[in-house]
């Protein structure tokens, strides 16, 4: 390609020349190519640790001039052909007119303008392509990955690192290569190529360990091998990397959930050395997930910039250091010590932002104010100017809303005028509803005398601390959150207040004032649908929470239906859960249905990622996590346990539920409280704590059901002391083994035991440790699927356990492809994880012929494209274009395992609609009309035999019995009759298909046949006696076509004269046959005759001599044989549409012959064909050092 002019001091070092003239050099580097001995080794070492672009062009063309040392590269190029073309155009285009100059600075400023114009041009060009952000080296860097490791331009390089690969005990210095879906090392020392390449959906661990054999080194897993990779200037940057590029692997592999880069990320000012666009995208979305998790903010939420600044207090009359975060919908404060203080200020409450008087004790101070009469003041802050214009553009943005922060509880339609309550009734969800101004408890316990016992007075307390804590930090979404704080939420929340503290420490707040009505309308959508979630909802609604009163009547359950039918219609990847029931039930205690939903919506989507989704895999994570912190802190008891198979069993229904279905009620919505406050530390902290408590008892233990039933016993017993509401009696059942009761366990000091002993859990460390974990558990889901898989197809086919193994990680790998370089959309419409396993994934047709032309026994040579498709139509029985594993598998397994009878059945079947579309067999006798016209008739008469037969019984049926029915019910009944006959095609679908249920096949049908025949033989080793025994078959199915045809006719004579008379006269018996015979000669000679210049060989020529029509020589075949065609003979022979065979006609006819009968009797072995794609599928080469042919087909 052409390159902008550089400038060149040394033009002979480590390059030599091939081609000059006055004023050019063509020359290759040196070790490219054939020879360069030991200077070319040490060449080819030094551009790959020196990562030089010479490397990726190994050509370049230099401008010379006689008086000047200094030269100018202009041009480089990947192989010879690519740089030859530009040095024929300088030759032809620039030498002649350059000759002319006097001045050789002339020449060298027309050349270089030449260059640049050319440059230009070739951009302009391409418009549909967007302006290039990333670096020369950058882009340069990628062309190398997609060059050396044979990657489409699909293929994204996110970043590239010199590092060492320890291959056994030898360090390989190259350069790593991590990009969206592969990471990739390459290395090349001294002669010796080191190339990998791993898939990031293949990862199983990624590590970064120090140890005396790999210093500082990060540790890459798959199922089969460890990679070890050290010697990094920069480890942290590079493992976080690694870390994210992995963990969006495991979520593609998840959900299907495909990388998308972000367009509307900022620009930099100035473009950033050696780092990429995609880079730059990774590390904003690193910063926004901190962020978001952080204050609790929505996943749209996004991070416009951070700076570090002091907030004055007033609680404390001090100020704050800690750092300032912008949004586009927030400005939020951090404290540099955690537990200080954190502030969120929705924009949507900002009135005021105005620069305050700046000081020597308050330099740069701004004053921000909220509708609430809150003002915060921010200091020391570097960029003032620049930090209020963006907050000024951001409140531009936002959209003017009533709703506020003055009233968090106000109930929704609380200003509805009390006329329109008439209005909504017919909604399934509207104001005047009991659940949409109260929580369940407030309509239940309205009616209930005042306590004013000491258990009372405990709760007027706690109200009393809050209304003080309310007044000085603030009430509502722009609270000061401190270390107070938290000691009231440990202390226990006040049931008045619990669920507008639950809505504000969750975010849910922000969500549900920023989508008014949302909740209304889905609410609206949702309810009358029918679905696999709605019945699992209406199966469990009356499994939640039954020992209280709020649901053991229809107006709890309802509430509880509306909320969860409105979540699983908001979510269909989520869809219901188990478990979802009982904590839904908990939040309509203590809010409005709609804040039940919003908090619902944060649980599921925020603070328990993935817990409720169809195989709980965020539930399993955390029980792995839980797992990895039973081994830190209680080491003997976690090896106890482990014997015992018991923490994974009990932690599963802990996180579930968070503890309120194993605890009872009051003392588990204790940890809820905590929960919304701390997030999931405060579980895995009391968990922790439980099993402490419990230590000696369970070392003590033998089996699996002493643990449980001592555990259960211990949470059983869990009490809240300081509770007002009435008691509610726990469903578990008493697990006592003696007389003495056992011990209560009050929540508080649970809670406060937990704190103490295990509060050094830090919200990072926990993210660190789930990441491990999402590799193990979703891998280990990816595993059980395939188990699953390969053991519903053993019964179904006859490949071995290993085979199908092998096919299957195939199959989805194919799968995959399309999710890294095929449309998001029609990746995700592939892939559905609520499918049983065998259907799963799936594969459209471009990709299942890649798995054919590689993996089925029959190669057609050009024909194998059309072969597959119609396979691939006979195999998508439901007509959606895509194929799953279990009918790949079938239609595989007919090809290797079948008898001589099922394979020839399928052969025959890929030559029969629906299999041969109209568009594909275009006959060689150019007689189209007559296959769509008599032959697909002809067909659909087959195809619709029975069913028209059936009609006329039911009609005669009918008539006999004389009813006169309206012309609806005539109606009614032929709708019926057509839904009861599906029903019956799709009952016997499944039926094992007999050879006398197959239909004929026409004279167009059977020449595809014998076109496919004369292909399938082209490489085997008794090619010659193969076609002379299809000739041999071909001219017999011939001549029984044509007598059955006089036969067909004969009974036609008989049984009606209507049919004879037809307007054309038909030919003589002798020319139909010669004119068949031709046009099957033809046909079969075009095959053999296809242009491929290198099938060119003597066997080609003296396989088409056994076919042709005009020097066909086979003693084998009789004289009067329909193969030995005529030139004398019309070329323009028609089809005839009363010619046709049965398939149990061509079974007997290769019977016949042996040759044919070995051939299909043949066992195929799938094992080779599966290790060269495989093979194809590693994308790992060896680079050629001694041939261009080899380096011009990989360049790219």
């Amino acid at each position: 390609m052409w390159i902008q002019p550089e400038e060149v001091l040394l033009a002979g070092a480590l390059w030599v020349s091939e081609r000059a003239n006055p004023f050019f050099i063509l020359q290759r580097r040196r070790g490219h190519g054939r020879g360069g001995g030991l200077s070319g080794l040490l060449v080819g070492t030094l551009d790959v640790v020196l990562d030089s672009s010479a490397r990726v062009a190994p050509y370049r063309i230099l401008l010379q001039t006689a008086d000047s040392q200094i030269y100018w590269n202009i041009a480089c190029g990947s192989n010879r052909k690519e740089i030859t073309e530009h040095w024929d155009w300088l030759e032809s285009n620039l030498l002649q007119t350059i000759s002319i100059f006097d001045s050789d600075e002339d020449v060298t400023t027309f050349v270089k303008g030449k260059i640049c114009g050319l440059i230009a041009e070739e951009k302009r060009l391409q418009p549909g392509e967007e302006p290039e952000e990333d670096c020369g080296k950058f882009r340069e860097a990628e062309l190398k990955m997609r060059r050396l490791f044979q990657m489409p331009e699909e293929e994204k390089l996110v970043n590239y690192y010199s590092c060492s690969y320890w291959k056994g005990r030898v360090p390989r210095q190259g350069w790593l290569y991590l990009s969206v879906n592969h990471l990739c090392f390459y290395s090349f020392l001294l002669g010796k190529e080191v190339t990998l390449v791993v898939q990031w959906t293949e990862v199983t661990q990624l590590e970064k360990n120090a140890t005396l054999v790999f210093p500082e080194s990060i540790r890459v897993s798959t199922r089969h091998e460890e990679h070890f990779f050290s010697m990094f200037l920069n480890i942290n940057d590079t493992f976080k990397l690694m870390e994210q590029l992995a963990n969006m692997a495991m979520r593609q592999l998840l959900d299907n959930e495909a990388f998308a880069a972000d367009r509307s990320l900022p620009k930099p000012c100035k473009t950033l050395k050696n780092v990429s666009v995609l880079k730059r995208d990774f590390d904003a979305r690193a910063k926004n997930e901190r962020y978001r998790t952080m204050f609790r903010l929505t996943q749209d939420e996004r991070l416009d910039g951070h700076t570090d600044c002091t907030l004055w207090t007033p609680f404390a009359k001090m100020h704050v250091v800690g750092q300032l975060f912008i949004s586009n919908n927030y400005i939020c404060f951090n404290s540099r010590d955690e537990e200080l203080c954190q502030l969120i200020i929705p924009l949507r409450e900002v009135s005021i932002v105005e620069k305050a008087d700046s000081s020597s004790v308050l330099p740069c101070p701004v004053s921000i104010s909220t509708k609430n009469k809150m003002t915060f003041l921010f200091a020391n802050l570097k960029d003032r100017d620049f930090l209020v214009q963006r907050i000024s553009d951001f409140l531009q943005r936002t959209p003017d809303s009533c709703w506020g922060d003055a009233s968090p509880l106000s109930p929704i339609g609380h200003t509805t005028p009390a006329g329109s309550e008439s209005i909504s009734r017919g909604r399934y969800y509207h104001a005047g509803l009991p659940t949409a101004r109260q929580t369940l408890l407030q309509l239940y316990q309205q009616d209930a005398a005042e306590d004013l016992g000491p258990r009372a007075m405990k709760e007027k307390m706690k109200e009393e601390a809050w209304n003080i804590h309310f007044s000085e930090f603030g009430r509502g979404v722009c609270m000061y959150r401190t270390s107070r704080t938290r000691e009231l939420v440990l202390n226990g929340i006040p049931e008045c207040l619990r669920g507008e503290l639950w809505l504000l420490f969750s975010g849910a707040q922000n969500e549900m004032v920023s989508h008014p009505g949302y909740y209304g309308d889905l609410v609206e959508q949702a309810m009358g649908l029918c679905s696999l979630a709605t019945e699992e909802i209406e199966r469990d609604l009356h499994r939640s929470m039954p020992e209280h009163q709020a649901f053991q009547n229809e107006m709890g359950i309802a509430a509880l239906r509306r909320v969860l039918t409105a979540y699983a219609h908001r979510n269909p990847g989520i869809g219901y859960c188990q478990a979802m029931n009982i904590v839904t039930s908990v939040l309509l205690l203590y809010c409005t249905e709609e804040e039940a939903f919003w908090l619902l919506v944060a649980l599921c989507e925020r603070m328990l990622p993935d817990y409720y989704n169809t195989r709980v895999v965020g539930a399993l994570v955390d029980q792995g996590v839980f797992e990895d912190l039973t081994r830190a802190s209680l080491p003997s008891l976690y090896e106890h346990m482990q014997d015992l198979g018991v923490i994974s069993t009990i932690s599963l229904s802990w996180f579930l539920t968070l503890f309120l279905s194993v605890m009872p009620f009051d003392s588990a919505v204790l940890l809820v409280d905590c929960f919304f406050y701390e997030g999931i530390k405060v579980i895995f902290q009391v968990a922790l704590a439980v099993l402490h408590d419990n230590m000696d008892p369970l070392l003590s233990c033998n089996d699996e059901g002493e643990a449980m039933t001592i555990l259960g016993r211990y949470l059983d017993n869990v009490v809240n002391k300081q509770t007002v509401a009435p008691p509610i009696p726990h469903l578990h059942a008493l697990l006592t083994t003696g007389d003495e009761p056992p011990p209560e366990i009050d929540v508080f000091d649970l809670i406060k035991s937990s704190y103490e002993k295990f509060g050094s859990l830090r919200a990072d460390v926990i993210e660190q440790m789930r990441f491990k974990q999402r590799l193990k558990v979703i891998q280990s889901l990816e595993d059980t699927a395939k188990r699953s898989v390969v053991r519903a197809m053993m019964t179904e086919s006859a490949f071995s356990i290993e085979e199908l193994e092998e096919l299957y990680c195939l199959f989805k790998a194919q799968h995959m492809t399309s999710c890294y370089w095929g449309s998001i959309s029609s990746a995700v419409e592939r892939h559905d994880p609520s499918l049983p396993y065998l259907e799963q994934y799936r594969i459209d047709l471009a990709q299942f012929t890649q798995l054919f032309a590689t993996l089925a026994p029959w190669l057609c040579r050009g024909h194998t494209p059309s072969l597959s498709a119609r396979l691939f139509r006979i195999l998508d029985q439901n007509q959606d274009g895509l194929v799953n594993f279990k009918e790949f598998i079938t239609g595989l397994s007919g090809m290797y395992h079948g008898d001589m009878t099922d394979k020839l059945k399928l052969l025959f079947k890929l030559h029969l609609p629906p299999a041969l579309c109209p568009e594909e067999a275009e006959s060689a006798l150019e007689a189209t009309h007559f296959f769509t016209e008599d032959a697909s008739q002809e067909s659909s008469f087959l195809s619709n035999l029975d069913i028209l037969g059936q009609q006329e019984v039911t009609s005669g049926e009918e008539g006999k019995d004389g009813s006169e029915d309206s012309e609806e019910k005539k109606e009614e009944k032929v709708k019926d009759y057509r839904y009861y006959l599906r029903m019956w095609a799709k009952e016997t679908e499944p039926k094992r298909e007999t050879i006398k249920d197959l239909p004929r096949m026409n004279q167009e049908q059977f020449i595809e046949l014998c076109k496919t025949l004369y292909n399938m033989f082209s490489e085997e080793p008794l090619e010659q006696q193969l076609y002379h025994s299809i000739a041999t078959v071909a001219s017999l199915l011939l001549r029984i076509g044509e007598v059955g045809k006089k036969f067909n006719n004969g009974c036609k004579k008989t049984n009606s004269s209507q049919t004879l008379s037809t307007a054309h006269a038909p030919p003589t018996a002798q020319a139909e046959q010669e004119g068949l015979g031709e046009g099957v000669c033809r046909a079969l000679a075009d095959t053999q005759l296809e242009p491929n210049e290198e099938a060119k060989d003597d066997t080609s020529v003296s396989s088409y001599s056994v076919v042709s029509s005009s020097s066909l020589q086979c003693e084998d075949i009789a004289d009067d044989t329909v193969l030995i065609g005529s030139s004398e003979q019309r070329r323009g022979s028609v089809l005839d549409a009363d010619w046709s065979i049965t398939f149990e006609q061509v079974l007997a006819s290769m019977l016949t012959e042996p040759p044919l009968v070995d051939y299909f009797e043949k066992k195929r072995d799938i094992q080779a064909k599966m290790a060269t794609c495989k093979a194809q599928r590693a994308m790992e080469r060896q680079i050629s050092s001694t041939s261009d042919h080899e380096l011009t087909q990989h360049s790219v």
